[in-house]
């Protein structure tokens, strides 16, 4: 074990709410998969409840369209609940459910106090809850969406952001649980203290701390979806495209009357890159992005915006196509909401 693991635990410690204890490991699945295995060893339970994107592990993919390979027995111990619908998770709780494991949100805010009230329904019910935070983390603010929106989880994940891109991940949780770890649950991994991921985590952390990253990322990511929607608007658009989400992360959406939404997101996504702007639908702000980048991301905008209201007045964008429109990842993306099997 190398010293930087203890100052990265100490770190992490002193800025996330509920990292009373710590374990590093390299990728989000990994992390996510041990926060379900430990929550499944300190409940004594089985199944799991999730909404959001957790993975490649089984636990998780047993719930999309490609769960091919999983067994049924596992398919059987995983079910779905709607984001900000807390019936759904009242529908599906039960004296066996371990956990439940959401992202605090992806781009839709939670309403009507749902964190808070599916914290307590858990704590309610023995089960405990975890938030996936590889998008949160460090980026909604330093201490993640635990700290924004004061909620404190039993366990919670965090990757990508805290590193700066090198491959690292943490679980944090109570300690009673995260104890569990040192006798009874076995998760390890060969580079988990690979050290140059450890000083990047460190350097980076204070560098989001001294410099209020999370703040810059809402100001500039502000000025970005600000500036999509006004563009939008100013070419008559505004119903038929729209930048939603928090300032720091936000999305690009198209509604269906302006064409099958992945082809119209696959034409914005071709002429985007014909400008240089390597674009995917998101904007996920980095403490680089500086006002340049936004108004030359903007000045494209303004191009294909409306490029994209042309097109759509002359029927459409099919034919405009260089090549097969984006595909969704999983045929299950929305809706999907799944009941855990009950045996007879």
């Amino acid at each position: 074990m190398h010293e930087l693991e203890v100052t990265l635990s100490e770190l992490v410690h002193n800025i996330i709410p509920n990292a009373e204890a710590i374990r590093i490991s390299k990728t989000g699945a990994d992390v996510v998969s041990a926060a379900v295995r430990v929550a499944r060893a300190y409940t004594g339970r089985n199944k799991v409840l999730c909404c959001g994107y957790h993975g490649w592990h089984d636990w998780y993919i047993a719930v999309t369209s490609r769960n091919a390979g999983i067994p049924m027995q596992v398919q059987e111990l995983s079910a779905t609940f709607d984001y900000n619908n807390i019936q759904s998770v009242k529908d599906a709780l039960d004296a066996d459910t371990a956990c439940v494991v959401l992202e605090p949100f992806v781009f839709e805010a939670p309403k009507n106090n749902f964190l808070k009230e599916l914290k307590e329904l858990c704590d309610a019910n023995g089960t405990l809850l975890v938030f996936d935070e590889m998008w949160t983390g460090f980026r909604i603010a330093v201490g993640g969406a635990q700290e924004y929106f004061d909620v404190t989880p039993h366990l919670a994940c965090y990757s990508k952001a805290f590193a700066n891109g090198m491959p690292i991940s943490l679980l944090t949780g109570r300690r009673d649980i995260m104890q569990l770890f040192e006798q009874d649950v076995f998760f390890f991994t060969t580079f988990g203290g690979e050290t140059l991921s450890l000083a990047a985590a460190v350097a980076t952390i204070h560098e989001m701390i001294d410099k209020n990253v999370p703040t810059y990322l809402a100001e500039k990511g502000k000025l970005l979806k600000d500036g999509y929607n006004t563009i939008a608007e100013s070419l008559g658009i505004s119903q038929l495209t729209k930048c939603i989400g928090y300032d720091c992360r936000s999305m690009v959406t198209f509604d269906a009357s302006a064409g099958n939404p992945l082809e119209v997101k696959s034409y914005v996504q071709q002429e985007m890159i014909k400008r240089g702007v390597l674009w995917s639908g998101f904007h996920n702000m980095c403490f680089s992005h500086t006002d340049e980048d936004i108004n030359y991301t903007l000045e494209a905008y303004k191009e294909v915006l409306a490029l994209l209201k042309a097109a759509i007045e002359n029927g459409g964008v099919t034919a405009l196509l260089k090549g097969q429109p984006v595909e969704a990842v999983f045929r299950k993306v929305s809706n999907f909401n799944m009941k855990p099997v009950v045996k007879a």
